[in-house]
C-alpha cells in the first residue's frame, strides 16, 4: 500500500491558518471561559453539598476549556512546523497564548479554592463517583495551590509571561528560521541549507571529510549568531528564575522534578548509574570510528551512520511503515492497528522538503481523539526508528483517550516510555533482519544511537543546564561563558574521549528554549531506561499487552515511583532497576565488538 508523506490538517479545521472554523472555535472558547469564570467565582462549598454537582460541573468545564485550546494550538503549531514561512501562524499563536494565559489564571483561582477547603470537605469532594478518575490530579493541584501568591500578582506574572517568557521561546524559532548553513557536496558545489536540513545531513551517509566540513560550518554558523541566542536563553532562564523566587523556590530543579512527578533521589540514582557506565559506550565509539577509517573520535562521528559493505540500509517510506506495523504486531496487535490507522488516515507529516522546522514530535488532539506526527523522512534506519518513536507516543495517547483530560496529562518522563519502547521494538527487529555481518553492524550502530544519546549527550545537556542555571542565578551568562560551560559538560559526559566537541550546542538545541518545560532533557534518559525494563518484561510475559496498557493508563494518576512499584514491582531510588537496563545495552555492545573484531 502507498501512504501519503504529508499529513491531513483539513479534517481538524478546514481552510488552513485562515480557517473560519478555527476562529469560530476560538470565539467559543472565549465565551466558555467567561461562563466558567463566573461559575467558579460564585461557587460555595457549603451550598453544594452533599453531591457537589456544581463543583463537578466546574471540573468538567475547566477540562473542556483546556482540551479546546489544545486542539487549536496543535493545529496552528502543525502549520508553523510544516511551513516556517507562514507568518500568520505566529499571529494566531499569540492569540492562543493570550487565551492560555487567561485559562491559567482561572486555574490559579481554582487551585486557591481547593487550598481554602477544609480537609474533610476536600476529602468528601474527591470521594464523589464523578471525580474518582481525577482525584489524584485534584490532590496534586491542591498541593500546587499552597505556593500560589495573591490573585493580582499571579495574574501579573501570567500576563508578563506572554512576552517575557513565551515570547523569547518564539523568538528562538524566528532566529533559527533565518539561519542558513553552507554545505559543500562531493562535486564541490556549495549549497545553503536550513538548520533542519543541515541537522538531517549531519546524520546522513557521507564521506568523513565532507561531514567534518559540514560540522565546522554548522558550529561556525551558530557562533556567528551567538549574541542573540545568548540573549534569548538568558532572558528565558531569567524570567523562570524570577518566577521561582517569587514563589519561594530557590532550587531550580524543584519545578522540573514536580512536573515529572519524580523525586530527587530517583534522578540522582539514575544519573549515578549512567555516569558509572559511560566507559562501555566510549569503548564502543572508539571501535566505531576505527571501522569508519578514522584514528580520532570527533563530535560528528557519534551520530554518523556506520555504512559497512555495499548495503545502504535505506527504506522507502512505505517500506518503513509496513516494517513498523509488522513488528508492532509481534508485541501488541493494538499498537499495530493504531499505527496502520495513523498511516492510512494521514496523521504523519514526513516529506523531506525545505522550510520545515527541524526535529520531530507527536501532538495529541484531545477533542477529535487523534494525533499528528511531525518528522522528516530520508530513508535511514534512524528515520524508521523516529517513526516508531512518535507512533509510540500516539499509542499512549490512544489508550487513554477515553479518560478525563486531566488524566491524560502524563509527565514527560513517562511519556518517553511508550515512545522509546516502540523504538526499541523496531531497532531490535532491524538488527535481527540483517542478512550479513556488515549489515548487522550497521543496524546495531543505528540501535546504539539511543543509549549514546541518553547516557552521553543528554547527560551533557543536564550537566550544562545545571551549571548554567547556577550561574544565571548570579548574573547573565555571556556567549563565551555559555560555550565554556557546554564544553566542560560535554567533556565530562564523554569522558574526555572526543578530539572535537560542539561548544555552540547551547544555541543549536531547541530543547533549551522550550518555555513550558524546564530541564526538558533528563526525562528522555528516564524514559529510555524505564522502557528497557518494560521491554525485558514484554519478552517474557504472555499478557504483556494488557499489562502495558494498564501501566500507560496510570501514567497521570500517581507519582513515577508509585507507578514503577505498582506495575513493575521496583524501587526507582535503588540502582538495581537501572542496572538491569544497563545490562541490555552492554549485551548489544558485546555483540557489536565481537562481530567487528575480525574486520580490523
Amino acid at each position: 500500500m502507498s501512504y501519503s508523506e504529508t499529513w491531513d490538517l483539513e479534517s481538524i479545521f478546514p481552510g488552513g491558518i485562515d480557517s473560519p472554523a478555527l476562529q469560530t472555535k476560538i470565539t467559543t472558547i472565549k465565551k466558555q471561559l467567561k461562563e466558567t469564570q463566573a461559575t467558579l467565582t460564585n461557587w460555595r462549598a457549603d451550598a453544594d453539598t452533599p453531591a457537589f454537582d456544581w463543583f463537578v460541573q466546574i471540573v468538567n468545564d475547566l477540562q473542556r476549556l483546556q482540551a479546546g485550546l489544545a486542539q487549536c494550538q496543535v493545529f496552528v503549531v502543525a502549520i508553523q512546523s510544516a511551513d516556517a514561512r507562514n507568518t500568520k501562524a505566529n499571529t494566531v499563536l499569540n492569540q492562543l497564548y493570550q487565551l492560555d494565559n487567561q485559562i491559567e489564571q482561572l486555574m490559579t483561582q481554582f487551585k486557591k479554592h481547593l487550598v481554602a477547603l477544609p480537609t474533610d470537605t476536600f476529602t468528601a469532594i474527591i470521594a464523589q463517583p464523578d471525580l474518582q478518575a481525577v482525584a489524584f490530579n485534584l490532590t496534586e493541584m491542591r498541593k500546587q495551590g499552597l505556593a500560589l501568591l495573591d490573585d493580582q500578582t499571579e495574574a501579573l506574572i501570567n500576563n508578563l509571561a506572554v512576552d517575557g517568557f513565551q515570547g523569547w521561546s518564539d523568538h528562538y524559532d524566528t532566529l533559527v528560521n533565518e539561519l542558513t548553513v553552507t554545505y559543500i557536496d562531493a562535486d564541490g558545489t556549495s549549497h545553503q541549507l536550513s538548520a533542519g536540513q543541515a541537522q538531517n545531513m549531519l546524520a546522513a551517509d557521507m564521506p568523513n571529510e565532507q561531514r567534518a566540513n559540514l560540522m565546522a560550518n554548522w558550529e561556525q554558523t551558530w557562533a556567528d549568531h551567538a549574541a542573540p541566542f545568548a540573549d534569548t536563553l538568558n532572558h528565558l532562564a531569567g524570567f523562570r528564575l524570577q518566577d521561582y523566587q517569587a514563589h519561594g523556590t530557590t532550587d531550580f530543579l524543584r519545578k522540573p522534578l514536580d512536573l515529572n512527578r519524580m523525586s530527587r533521589a530517583t534522578l540522582d540514582t539514575m544519573y549515578q548509574v549512567v555516569a558509572d557506565h559511560q566507559e562501555m559506550l566510549l569503548k564502543y565509539l572508539q571501535r566505531k570510528v576505527a571501522l569508519m577509517g578514522k584514528t580520532q573520535l570527533d563530535w560528528q562521528d557519534v551520530e554518523a551512520p556506520l555504512t559497512l559493505g555495499a548495503a545502504t540500509n535505506t527504506q522507502t517510506y512505505d517500506e518503513a511503515a509496513e516494517f513498523v506495523i509488522s513488528n508492532f504486531q509481534k508485541f501488541s496487535p493494538k499498537m499495530a492497528a493504531l499505527a496502520r490507522y495513523a498511516f492510512e488516515h494521514r496523521w504523519i507529516e514526513a516529506e523531506n522538503r525545505p522550510n520545515k522546522r527541524p526535529g520531530g514530535y507527536m501532538d495529541n488532539l484531545p477533542e477529535t481523539q487523534e494525533s499528528r506526527i511531525f518528522m522528516t523522512f530520508t530513508g535511514s534506519p534512524n528515520d524508521t526508528a523516529t517513526l516508531a518513536h512518535e507512533l509510540g507516543h500516539a499509542f499512549h495517547a490512544d489508550v487513554i483517550k477515553d479518560l478525563p483530560f486531566w488524566r491524560q496529562d502524563y509527565a514527560m518522563n513517562v511519556a518517553e516510555t511508550a515512545s522509546t519502547f516502540a523504538e526499541l521494538i523496531v531497532a531490535d527487529a532491524n538488527v535481527k533482519a540483517a542478512k550479513s555481518t556488515p549489515a548487522k553492524l550497521n543496524l546495531l550502530d543505528a540501535k546504539m544511537q539511543n543509549p549514546l544519546a541518553m547516557f552521553l549527550d543528554i547527560r551533557a545537556r543536564y550537566l550544562f543546564e545545571t551549571s548554567f542555571y547556577r550561574e544565571r542565578q548570579q548574573h547573565p551568562v555571556t556567549p563565551d561563558e555559555l560555550s565554556a560551560l557546554m564544553l566542560t559538560a560535554q567533556k565530562n559526559a564523554y569522558g574526555n574521549a572526543l578530539t572535537t566537541y560542539h561548544p555552540m550546542f547551547w544555541a543549536s538545541k531547541l530543547h533549551f528554549y522550550i518555555s513550558d518545560v524546564p530541564f526538558y532533557n533528563f526525562p528522555y534518559t528516564f524514559g529510555y531506561l524505564f522502557s528497557l525494563g518494560i521491554y525485558a518484561q514484554a519478552k517474557k510475559s504472555d499478557h504483556f499487552e494488557d499489562q502495558y496498557i494498564a501501566l500507560l493508563r496510570d501514567t497521570a494518576n500517581m507519582s513515577t515511583e508509585a507507578l514503577a512499584k505498582k506495575h513493575l514491582g521496583v524501587d526507582l531510588t535503588k540502582p538495581d532497576f537501572w542496572l538491569a537496563g544497563v545490562s541490555l545495552i552492554r549485551r548489544d555492545i558485546d555483540e557489536f565488538m565481537a562481530l567487528s573484531a575480525p574486520l580490523l
